[in-house]
């Protein structure tokens, strides 16, 4: 289980409620991400798919960042003349942020200080995103002669508007993450100090759900983006069968009864409360 290993620019705990705690741990370097931090990343995401022990994954960063993008020195200039080690790198980053994307549990990008260029792509790949409000978010690329690459600009265009978008990118300015609210970036923003009690908070309310139903619901409103009405009305016709198929708590006939039945569950009015 990856909580039992130990690794060089990743921390990962499982805490005892069932919460994922995996860190970016390269502070020294603002979390900024090297290939070495994408081949465990690659490995502690995949594992984490499949530890019955987790129930949610936060992803956040040790120290003042939550990552400063791609390190300049060991993914770019370190790798100019070695494709190898570059392809394999690209790959794996890559891979471990299209891991956290399409995994079948919650995900919750906790921002904790700077968010630079290429740590657009994970913040994007996690369900839900909480920052602390002083957090300082910004795409610098442009200042360095080179564009928002990999798919740094895809990711970042799909969550903020074109002007935006455009105006952030081409001007290499920061903002706060009151402003990534503003911007649809994340979901919230909080005091520091609060940062972890809202995103543990969040996570408990995950936790409370169906397993099976959030994993269908998450995929369900992913993949409806790029449809139209008439193939949304479709997919969605059969991810609901296949759902009802999938669950085997009886999530669906539970529901119904605590509604219709016992009228225990009034929707807008609380939370279901289940033992």
């Amino acid at each position: 289980m990856s909580g039992n290993k130990d690794y060089s620019c990743v921390k990962v705990k499982v805490d005892e409620e069932g919460i994922a705690w995996v860190a970016f741990n390269r502070p020294e370097k603002r979390n900024a991400m090297s290939p070495t931090l994408h081949f465990e990343m690659e490995e502690v995401i995949s594992d984490l798919e499949t530890d019955e022990n987790s129930k949610v994954i936060v992803l956040t960063g040790e120290g003042v960042s939550w990552s400063a993008g791609m390190d300049l020195k060991e993914y770019f200039r370190e790798t100019d003349n070695n494709p190898k080690v570059r392809f394999k790198s690209q790959w794996a980053h890559r891979h471990w942020a299209q891991y956290l994307m399409l995994s079948a549990k919650p995900t919750i990008a906790m921002v904790n200080g700077y968010c630079f260029g290429g740590a657009f792509t994970p913040l994007a790949a996690c369900d839900i995103a909480i920052a602390a409000e002083d957090a300082t978010f910004g795409l610098s690329e442009v200042n360095w002669g080179i564009l928002p690459g990999g798919n740094v600009s895809k990711v970042f265009r799909d969550l903020a508007s074109h002007r935006d978008s455009l105006f952030y990118a081409m001007t290499g300015r920061t903002f706060d993450g009151l402003k990534a609210v503003d911007m649809g970036i994340v979901n919230m923003a909080v005091p520091t100090d609060q940062l972890r009690y809202e995103t543990v908070a969040i996570a408990r309310e995950l936790m409370e759900k169906s397993p099976a139903v959030l994993a269908f619901t998450k995929q369900a409103v992913k993949a409806v983006q790029g449809m139209d009405m008439n193939m949304a009305y479709e997919y969605l016709a059969a991810k609901q069968g296949a759902l009802r198929a999938a669950d085997k708590e009886g999530t669906r006939q539970r529901g119904m009864s605590e509604f219709l039945d016992e009228k225990s569950y009034r929707p807008g009015l609380g939370a279901v409360k289940r033992d």
